[in-house]
C-alpha cells in the first residue's frame, strides 16, 4: 500500500468519523424544560414534607401546602404552555444544625420550597404567565412555611 493510498483512506476515515459525530450530536436530545421539571420536583418534595409534619401550626402548615399545590398547577400549566408555543429551551438552605428539633419535616418543606424558587427563576421565558405565577405562590408557601414553623416552636 502506497502512502497515498494510505493517506487517502486515513481521509475518508476522518470524515466518516467526523459525520458521524455530527449525526450523533444532532440527535442527542435537548432537555425538555430542566429548571421547570426540577421546580416541580423540589415542590413535590415540599408538598410530602408539609403532609408528614405534625398540624400544630395555627393554619399555616395547610395554607402553605395550598400554594404548593397552586404553585406545582402553575408549574405544570407552565411547561404545557412552552411546549405548545415552541418556545427554545435555552442555596438558601439552612444547615442541619440550623434545623429547629421538633420542626425536621416544616425545614424540609422550606427547603424544597427554596431549591423550587431558585429553579422558577433560572427557567427560561414566561410560559404564558404561569411561571410568575408558580414563583408567586412558591413565595406565598415559603413564608407560610416560615410562620408554620415559628407558631411550631411556641
Amino acid at each position: 500500500m502506497t502512502s497515498r493510498t494510505f493517506a487517502n483512506i486515513l481521509a475518508s476515515l476522518l470524515v466518516t468519523l467526523t459525520a458521524s459525530y455530527t449525526v450523533a450530536v444532532a440527535a442527542t436530545p435537548v432537555p425538555d424544560q430542566p429548571y421547570m421539571k426540577a421546580a416541580r420536583a423540589d415542590l413535590n418534595g415540599a408538598r410530602k414534607e408539609l403532609l408528614k409534619a405534625t398540624s400544630n401550626k395555627d393554619g399555616h402548615r395547610a395554607k402553605a401546602l395550598e400554594y404548593v399545590n397552586k404553585a406545582i398547577s402553575e408549574v405544570n400549566a407552565g411547561i404545557v404552555f412552552d411546549r405548545k408555543h415552541n418556545h427554545a429551551i435555552s442555596s438558601g438552605r439552612l444547615s442541619p444544625g440550623a434545623m429547629t428539633p421538633d420542626q425536621p419535616h416544616m425545614q424540609a418543606a422550606l427547603n424544597h420550597l427554596l431549591d423550587a424558587q431558585r429553579n422558577l427563576q433560572s427557567a427560561t421565558s414566561e410560559k404564558g404567565g404561569h411561571r410568575v405565577k408558580a414563583i408567586e405562590y412558591v413565595g406565598k408557601a415559603i413564608t407560610e412555611t416560615n410562620k408554620g414553623i415559628a407558631a411550631g416552636s411556641n
